[in-house]
């Protein structure tokens, strides 16, 4: 069997979390797609691993949440009875920010439905270590789901924002015209200055320039549940420890105090332990 060289795998994963697209990689480097995907994968867990370790006891205060669309293998209208409805058609991915040190503490990739919401939210506030303000989207499962998990101890508000009745406008692929934004406090007592998602949304666009299986209108969407798994746990992993942020000179989790130096691509995915036996 062919071992892949660690070196080679290096080459891989760089370009994967700054927006290129599965073959042209493989074109790139001179290997096959298929081994680009598998380099992906191992990868992908072990920035999982990564990410599930360090993400504990966070000294975050101020929180936005808010969910990002794609799709795996065809859209939701082309989904079929043959099909495996849960991974298959669209798909959404549940983020969480800290507003200032930019940290992304969780995330969660499923349907737009109650029980992800319930598990994001548990999973978010089990790595906090007090109390925050939370903000999120008027997504009505985010209240049973923020209750339950953080009970009392929580300052939280929604942002309902509103648009034009889509009902009597052209069909087109751009949203309606933004209307209007309420804010509406719904547990403890959250800073009116403070309920805003304006930096978990910039953060949505981050997402949709790094990842190219985010592009829209294109044919580079995830064709395997597990591959958009492993796609967003690099991307996370890359921007929380390797990536310098603009407004903060530091990288998020310098920031945030849970590390002390700019990491390596090699370091996030653990490539020199993890998967220096990668079959080419």
């Amino acid at each position: 069997m062919n071992v892949l060289p660690i070196e080679k795998q290096t080459q891989i994963s760089s370009p994967l979390v700054e927006g290129n697209s599965i073959r042209a990689i493989a074109r790139m480097v001179g290997v096959e797609h298929k081994t680009v995907m598998r380099v992906l994968l191992r990868v992908g867990e072990n920035c999982a691993d990564l990410l599930d370790s360090k993400m504990q006891d966070l000294p975050c205060k101020i929180m936005q949440a808010d969910e990002i669309w794609t799709y795996v293998g065809k859209h939701e209208r082309f989904v079929t009875g043959k099909d495996n409805p849960v991974e298959v058609g669209d798909q959404y991915v549940f983020v969480a920010m800290d507003s200032e040190t930019k940290l992304i503490p969780c995330f969660r990739v499923g349907k737009r439905n109650a029980e992800n919401t319930w598990f994001f939210v548990q999973d978010l506030q089990e790595r906090l270590a007090g109390r925050v303000q939370l903000t999120t989207d008027g997504f009505r499962p985010y209240l049973n789901a923020v209750d339950d998990a953080f009970g009392i101890d929580v300052d939280y508000a929604m942002l309902i924002k509103t648009y034009p009745d889509s009902s009597t406008q052209d069909r087109r692929y751009s949203p309606g015209e933004f209307v209007n934004a309420l804010p509406m406090p719904v547990a403890g007592n959250p800073k009116p200055s403070l309920i805003s998602t304006s930096h978990i949304e910039r953060q949505n666009l981050t997402m949709r320039m790094q990842l190219r299986r985010f592009t829209r209108l294109t044919n580079a969407f995830s064709k395997k549940l597990s591959h958009l798994k492993a796609a967003c746990a690099l991307h996370f992993a890359h921007y929380n420890f390797c990536r310098i942020h603009q407004t903060l000179r530091v990288t998020p989790a310098m920031a945030a105090g849970i590390a002390d130096h700019i990491f390596s691509i090699e370091e996030i995915s653990n490539l020199i332990r993890g998967s220096a036996r990668m079959a080419a």
